[in-house]
């Protein structure tokens, strides 16, 4: 026995050493001695050794070496040693979680010493721990194992059975349970009946559970029993249940029976009601209640608590009631309600989402001045608001706070840092936090690759995000639906859609393990144990025939919404819409209203895309009486029409020259509040242009450039329209108010303008262009220059056409680019042609039409300058012709 004790002290010493600890135990009881004093001595001793053994290789997971410590009590051990002892192993394994191992030693047991069956306090044990750890199967077996050893249960048994058969949705089987008690000699208590109510509410059975209340109470009525009757917990249950469902009526008459059969309703009752009306956005309803518990105290209703307060303040900020919340929380800390952590994360959170960043920080200060130190889930908070935000250093710094703070950043910190670089399409920095997370010992979860896969697919960097599924794989981190979703979406983006389509069949078929036939991406998802947690969804399909219609492959896209209704898969309306928008497109208007039909057959509703499709449709065919009813429509069933809808329906008006209307509809949607984009501008613009009513055309541009700023696409249109329609003053006047915007110039027609001016005589005027062009700093055609030469020689003035031929050749000569960043007045400003072709001075002469007057022009100005032929200047490789090869 002292050797025993020794032992034990030196196991205890060794905690942190479970193998040294263990070959001390393995010692003491393989040896011979070990029973050589009292019985009792040594059951009670080796009991002590055996549990605290257990508990040392518990919690080293040291699993073997407890199977071995069994077979050496058997071996080595009495009978009436070995069997307390074995059970004390059971308890502690059970105790500490272990429920699979507790099972599989007790099992064992049953079967050594069948005719010695535990006490039912350890029959509850091993329920309650099967239960607590979601076991519910093991159960069954519990049950079975301790009728066949003649163990009587006792209604707290029974109670842990029916919460089993609840969690396990075995309502039936529960009922059955419930009736027999009696017959077991059991009596049915409160908490028999708060159980089953509860587990009827949480599968969303309230009715059934009210019913059930109702026969208790009539029972306990005719029995003269109150055993069955309905607590206060039962009946908060059933109160926050009604709520959640939003059946507030029949939570308030509860609240009245709960009065009236003397159940006075409590804080609890109020914060439930309180919670699931914040939940269901009825948050006016819910701030009625909670002033009558501050107010009304002659009704007897209970004061606010802390967690009430939170809950209001919690309901407040979710809805973007934030005046109402800082009144709140003034009126709080009044009351010295807020002092909580939990009441500042609540707080913190609801400024966050509502993007006070700056008033959250306020109060992170203020927690530091009060001495409430914040936890992990408080900077995960400040953390998402700023990736939320695009203020990826700011949050990047905040992390280092935490640190120093002695908070370590967990995976939730580490995921939404890395879900803002993506966001923004750092994948680089994004793969630095997801090493940095590995390296200090935080290890990614599926959401974590996810989110880094999906950039990579988004990217286009599909060699790395193959990588990154094989890495998956290796670190065990199991793909599931949304990583299927993400691979066919990312197959489907790349064109590669039969590759997306062998994935989703093998998935069906054979599951990820035979994703190994001719796809590269075969081999990437073949660790998953579980398959049904990567099976395709809807999203999946949608996904396909998005892919499949785009293209145009709509037979083969037909198919796969056959094949998914077969698989049991809902379309949506995301579905339907991408049929509707295919059809739509390709003017196939009847198979997109048939669509429709089955669309609303199903139960799907028409979406604001929906319409957005039809509208589209219906537009490229004309039909302008059908576009204006989808619009009552539309109002009708509250769906607001937005900018792409006002573009469609502007655009088909223009097009059957209906532009009064079309400026109505603009003007309905400043109305609304709706800014109209470049693209409504653009279409108005066209149009008026295209009628010649060139005043209303600049009125409109005027317009624009107040709502969608000096834009180039603005410019160059208006510009382009002014020079077709023949308005060569007012083209001039807009162009050079471009140049003094310094606009790139790549989308005007500027030498078209120069040539125009040329004809009409105006060489003044062109040359002032081509004067302003250089100064401003631009790198433009030279080509451009060869009208003005021309004009200018044929009028006889030559010194103006020589000078104007010599700055082009300096031009030339400084090897200026045609598309590059330069310096002008210390701004940066972006020089805006682009060619890389090669040409000719002969070439810049012909293509523009000149004639032999402005070649001749040239040459005289070259050979002034010593240079020789023109057919050396072409041999430099950095002569400004290497720049221009095209139309300019």
């Amino acid at each position: 026995m002292e050797q025993t004790r020794k032992v034990m002290r030196g196991v205890l010493k060794n905690t942190k050493n479970p193998k040294l600890a263990w070959q001390l135990v393995k010692r003491v009881l393989s040896s011979p001695s070990s029973s050589s004093a009292p019985s009792t001595s040594i059951t009670n001793h080796t009991q002590h050794l055996v549990t605290i053994t257990t508990r040392i290789l518990a919690a080293a997971n040291m699993h073997l070496e407890l199977h071995d410590l069994h077979k050496l009590l058997l071996a080595s051990q009495p009978h009436h040693i070995a069997h307390p002892s074995i059970v004390s192993m059971v308890r502690v394994l059970a105790q500490w979680g272990h429920v699979d191992e507790a099972l599989t030693h007790f099992k064992s047991f049953r079967a050594q010493f069948p005719s010695s069956p535990p006490s039912l306090p350890f029959y509850n044990l091993l329920l309650r721990s099967t239960l607590q750890h979601n076991r519910p199967n093991l159960v069954t077996w519990l049950y079975t194992d301790m009728i066949a050893a003649r163990v009587t249960p006792q209604t707290y048994t029974f109670n842990l059975l029916i919460q089993s058969l609840c969690d396990s949705r075995a309502f039936d089987h529960a009922f059955q349970l419930f009736d027999k008690m009696s017959q077991k000699g059991c009596q049915p208590n409160e908490y028999t009946l708060g159980i089953l109510v509860r587990g009827l509410c949480r599968a969303g059975h309230v009715k059934q559970a009210m019913e059930l209340v109702n026969n208790s109470y009539s029972k306990s009525n005719d029995n003269n029993n109150s055993c069955r009757v309905a607590n206060r917990v039962v009946y908060n249950t059933l109160v926050s249940a009604f709520c959640r469902e939003e059946k507030n009526d029949e939570a308030e008459i509860l609240v009245e029976r709960m009065s009236e059969q003397g159940v006075l309703p409590d804080v609890v009752t109020f914060n439930s009601r309180i919670s699931a009306l914040c939940r269901a956005g009825k948050v006016l309803e819910a701030s009625r209640i909670f002033r009558d518990m501050q107010m009304d105290e002659e009704l007897g209703l209970p004061r606010p608590n802390v967690v009430t307060f939170n809950l209001m303040l919690k309901g407040f900020c979710k809805h973007g009631m934030m005046e109402d919340a800082r009144g709140l929380v003034d009126t709080m800390k009044k009351a010295g309600h807020f002092v909580s952590l939990e009441s500042y994360n609540v707080w913190l959170l609801g400024l966050v989402r509502n993007g006070e960043l700056l008033e959250a920080r306020l109060v992170l200060d203020e927690m530091a001045a009060k001495g409430i130190v914040p936890n992990i889930y408080t900077y995960n908070i400040m953390v998402d608001g700023l990736c939320r935000n695009h203020m990826l250093s700011d949050a990047r710094g905040l992390m280092d706070v935490m640190i120093s703070n002695g908070v370590y950043p967990d995976t939730v910190t580490y995921t939404t840092l890395l879900h803002g670089y993506c966001s923004k399409g750092k994948v680089f920095e994004a793969k630095h936090v997801l090493h940095e997370m590995i390296r200090n010992g935080c290890q990614p979860n599926t959401y974590t690759c996810n989110t880094l896969l999906h950039s990579l697919w988004k990217e286009g960097r599909t060699l790395e995000a193959e990588e990154m599924l094989q890495k998956m794989n290796e670190k065990c981190y199991q793909p599931d639906t949304v990583t299927c979703n993400i691979v066919v979406h990312g197959l489907s983006r790349n064109g590669e859609l039969d590759k997306a389509m062998e994935i989703v069949s093998e998935m069906w078929t054979n599951g990820p393990t035979s994703l190994d036939k001719g796809n590269s991406f075969a081999t990437l998802i073949n660790s998953i144990s579980n398959v049904s947690n990567c099976l395709p969804d809807g999203i999946t399909y949608t996904t396909l025939i998005n892919g499949l219609c785009k293209v145009g492959r709509l037979e083969e896209a037909k198919k796969k919404f056959i094949e998914m209704l077969a698989k049991s898969l809902h379309p949506d309306s995301v579905t339907y819409d991408t049929f509707i928008w295919s059809f739509c497109r390709e003017g196939k208007i009847s198979s997109a209203f048939r669509v429709l039909k089955d669309m609303e057959r199903n139960g799907c509703s028409k979406t604001l895309q929906t319409y957005n499709a039809l509208i589209l449709g219906l537009g490229n065919k004309k039909q302008i009486f059908e576009i204006y009813g989808l619009m009552d429509e539309m109002r009708e069933k509250g769906i607001s029409p937005d900018i792409c809808t006002y573009n469609n329906i502007i655009s088909c008006l223009c097009e059957v020259g209906k532009t009064n209307d079309a400026i109505s509809l603009l003007h309905e949607m400043l109305d609304k509040g709706i800014s109209p984009n470049i693209s409504s501008f653009k279409i108005l613009i066209k149009a008026f242009c295209k009628s010649s009513d060139f005043k209303i055309a600049c009125e409109l541009f005027e317009v624009a450039l107040n709502i969608c700023g000096h834009k180039e696409a603005l410019y160059s249109l208006l510009f382009n329209e002014l020079l077709a329609g023949g308005q060569l003053s007012e083209a001039k006047e807009l162009f050079e108010a471009s140049l003094d915007r310094y606009l790139t110039l790549k989308n005007f027609m500027y030498k078209d303008l120069i040539e125009r001016l040329c004809q009409d005589e105006r060489l003044a005027d062109a040359s002032s262009l081509l004067h302003k062009l250089i100064d401003k700093g631009y790198g433009f055609d030279h080509a451009s220059f060869m009208p003005v030469i021309d004009g200018l020689s044929k009028r006889g003035n030559k010194q103006q056409a020589d000078e104007l031929g010599k700055r082009m050749m300096e031009l030339a000569l400084e090897d200026r680019p045609v598309d590059r960043t330069y310096q002008n007045r210390n701004r940066v400003i972006p020089g805006k042609l682009q060619n890389d072709g090669r040409s000719d001075w002969k070439d810049i002469v012909n293509r523009d039409g000149g004639s032999g007057i402005a070649l001749k022009t040239l040459k005289r100005v070259q050979k002034g300058w010593g240079h020789g032929s023109i057919s050396s200047l072409q041999s430099q490789p950095n002569d400004f012709l290497d720049y221009y090869g095209g139309s300019g």
